[in-house]
């Protein structure tokens, strides 16, 4: 039994990780097409849709009853989003990245009061319907704000220089990437279950805790494709958009995934061990990652080295604090 869930949870990740990079990939394609605003897709495609697999893995554990999984997942993928993720697109691409845009600069603020909104909220032991609507609010608030830069729209994303192809071919084209999204929200769906069922046995059987396999290994499972689709924008040169997805990856399921998991299963947090060392990095990484881009409009190679350090630490910590209380 053992054995068919380790295989369940190790194949739901794959597919979890393959089905979110088909999914942000067929709708890039589908944006360029319809000739999206730059925006749109940074938004909306690769923040927005980059979410989904935690949106599904938030509404199945809010199913099965079990919503502090969904929780150890957004604290621990919005952790990853801040250290780990940076530091890799910074140090493998050698090139630091530019936070000039006052876009990204404003954006930042919200970055963490949203990442660390959720474990205020929860501080009294129960994330509750109250406390969805209030993230969901924040969500709304944020995406009217975005709405509001008009120099946002300005600029029409393409993904790289390509000859205009026909009208017919390309409408097939579309039609395709059309049920490639379809097929991959499928995909996302059967994923998200066989990890929820998978982790669930695992915390009965194994005693771990529910919160640490979300935190560790959900969480950064999740964090993958964000941190896929930041290399292949470092790559083509297109370094404005990195930090504005990846914010956007720390602000849709802290508020939008957080919020309606808390709407369908209020989240009832009786043992704040497990997330004592998450909210602990959790602060610390927002603070260094706010202070690295107001005050240089950069991330460089040497606050990439400190930001891989904070999640180095943090996994040792995590492991170290689940072994000692057991």
């Amino acid at each position: 039994m053992i054995g068919i869930y380790t295989f369940i949870f190790i194949f739901s990740c794959i597919i979890l990780l393959w089905s979110g990079k088909i999914l942000i990939e067929g709708l890039i394609r589908m944006a360029r097409f319809l000739k999206w605003k730059e925006f749109v897709v940074a938004f909306f495609v690769m923040a927005f849709a980059g979410s989904i697999p935690n949106l599904f893995i938030g509404l199945n554990s809010a199913f099965h009853k079990i919503p502090e999984l969904s929780f150890g997942d957004v604290v621990g993928g919005n952790v990853i989003d801040l250290t780990l993720a940076v530091a890799l697109v910074v140090l493998i691409t050698k090139a630091s990245l530019p936070a000039k845009s006052q876009l990204i600069q404003s954006s930042s603020i919200f970055t963490i009061v949203v990442a660390l909104l959720p474990i205020v909220l929860i501080l009294d032991g129960t994330l509750g319907r109250g406390d969805g609507i209030l993230l969901i609010s924040t969500f709304i608030f944020y995406v009217l704000w975005l709405f509001s830069k008009k120099e946002r729209f300005s600029k029409i994303y393409e993904e790289e220089e390509k000859k205009e192809k026909d009208t017919i071919t390309g409408f097939k084209i579309f039609i395709k990437d059309l049920a490639t999204v379809a097929f991959a929200l499928v995909l996302l769906l059967g994923a998200a279950e066989g990890i929820v069922r998978s982790a669930s046995f695992f915390a009965q059987n194994w005693n771990l805790s529910l919160p640490l396999i979300g935190i560790l290994i959900v969480g950064a499972g999740n964090a993958l494709p964000e941190i896929y689709f930041a290399f292949i924008s470092a790559k083509k040169g297109q370094t404005g958009m990195i930090l504005g997805n990846l914010m956007g990856s720390i602000m849709v399921p802290a508020t939008l995934v957080l919020g309606t998991v808390a709407l369908i299963c209020p989240i009832e947090i009786t043992n704040f061990s497990p997330f004592a060392i998450a909210r602990f990095f959790l602060i610390i990484s927002a603070l260094f990652f706010f202070f690295a881009v107001r005050t240089d409009r950069k991330i460089t190679r040497k606050e990439a080295m400190f930001l891989l350090g904070i999640y180095i630490t943090f996994v040792f910590f995590e492991l170290l604090f689940e072994l000692l209380t057991k």
